[in-house]
């Protein structure tokens, strides 16, 4: 009997302890999963205090600094575009052969030099690239806004394929979207949009800034791909780029 009753003491005593260790177990499990789940939200961004991010800007109007939500979403786009992403300078290949044209085009109609870089987003610079809704050439024109502007688009010639002609169409047409919304962003917005349709977002929201503006995930993206764009060309450095690869000032 008093052997059963030293064995049974034995028992109850492992069980406790047993059960005070998978407590302490179970706890320590939870702060640290605690500690991870909250960790995304506390880790210090890198580059929404550096002077290099406060300089970013499209047409020299600079992202609203201080709404985390924009801040991370324009270093996921710059991101996006970095040489660990992209591992090729075939961007900057054709930023060299073709820039410096489109650049002198717009800079001849008062046009900020930023917009050069639509038809990088646009089309790669690429010949005949077409969109499923009919849109084609350098500047992705729909055929009766090429034409609007000064294009020929028939059976037989399609000037959106020639990079001048429509470089020009381009231009004026940036212009009369900047004669109505009088705002180069809101501009980049409604060349992607539409301008009727951003007049509507804009009306229904009660909003004029581009980056607090809720659009289509394309048109929501499309100015934040420019600045990226702009900033991988420009300071190629900042990306992952080597500077012997990099587009000078002359661009």
């Amino acid at each position: 009997m008093l052997c059963f009753s030293v064995f049974f003491a034995l028992l109850v005593t492992a069980k406790l302890i047993d059960f005070e260790r998978k407590q302490d177990l179970s706890g320590s499990v939870a702060q640290a999963g605690s500690q991870l789940a909250i960790a995304p939200q506390t880790r210090p961004n890198p580059l929404a205090n550096s002077p290099y991010f406060t300089s970013l800007h499209f047409a020299n109007e600079h992202l609203p600094l201080g709404d985390k939500q924009i801040e991370e979403r324009m270093m996921s786009f710059l991101e996006d575009y970095s040489y660990h992403r992209v591992r090729s300078y075939q961007i900057h290949d054709l930023a060299v052969k073709s820039l410096p044209k489109v650049a002198k085009i717009l800079e001849s109609y008062g046009i900020p030099q930023d917009f050069k870089y639509i038809p990088l987003i646009e089309s790669g610079f690429a010949k005949n690239t077409s969109s499923h809704k009919g849109a084609s050439g350098y500047w992705q024109f729909m055929p009766a806004t090429a034409q609007a502007f000064g294009l020929t688009v028939n059976e037989e010639v399609d000037e959106r394929q020639d990079l001048t002609k429509s470089t020009h169409a381009a231009a004026r047409y940036i212009l009369s979207l900047y004669d109505e919304f009088e705002n180069w962003t809101l501009v980049a917005a409604a060349y992607n949009i539409g301008s009727g349709s951003l007049r509507n977002a804009m009306e229904k929201q009660g909003e004029d800034n581009y980056f607090r503006l809720k659009l289509n995930k394309e048109t929501s993206a499309y100015v934040y791909r420019l600045i990226s764009m702009k900033e991988i060309i420009e300071h190629p450095d900042q990306h992952g780029y080597l500077n012997e690869k990099a587009l000078l000032a002359s661009l």
